[in-house]
């Protein structure tokens, strides 16, 4: 994938976050961070507390209609919408005119829903991968090499 000078690229899953920009060019790309983030979001049996009450839950063709709440994935995808807003604010702003973005498959989705237009008018790729354990210079030839 080609990442032009100046784009913005951020590297996120469910509970971090990296921005990047491309010093370098298209070619020979030199990503600087510019932001980073990462939410403390422990497991669901550590966040919730409360047992399921006694009374029988309703059951719609045998499937309980309240089922709890997997805390977790529930912080993931509040995690997710901050950095789509976030993005957003970049966006229209003008900060960058191109962006990149790598996530897991679930986190991609997640950002989805909640890009804005002009997040989505300078969207020139998506990766769905999990690289934000990686180091800037893997990043740099995995996404080189992504699409060739």
């Amino acid at each position: 994938m080609r990442v032009p000078h100046d784009s913005l690229i951020l590297v996120a899953d469910g509970r971090k976050r990296l921005f990047f920009r491309n010093q370098g060019d298209a070619m020979s790309p030199d990503f600087a961070v510019i932001d980073a983030a990462e939410d403390k979001n422990p497991k669901t049996r550590e966040q919730v507390t409360d047992s399921a009450g006694q009374a029988p839950s309703p059951l719609v063709g045998g499937i309980p209609v309240y089922a709890r709440a997997d805390a977790h994935q529930v912080e993931e995808n509040r995690f997710a919408a901050e950095t789509a807003d976030i993005l957003g604010d970049h966006a229209d702003r003008g900060d960058f005119t191109g962006l990149v973005v790598v996530a897991p498959a679930k986190t991609l989705g997640e950002l989805r829903k909640h890009y804005n237009l002009s997040v989505k008018t300078k969207l020139i790729g998506e990766v769905a991968k999990d690289l934000t354990g990686h180091h800037v210079d893997e990043i740099e030839t995995m996404l080189v090499q992504h699409g060739e």
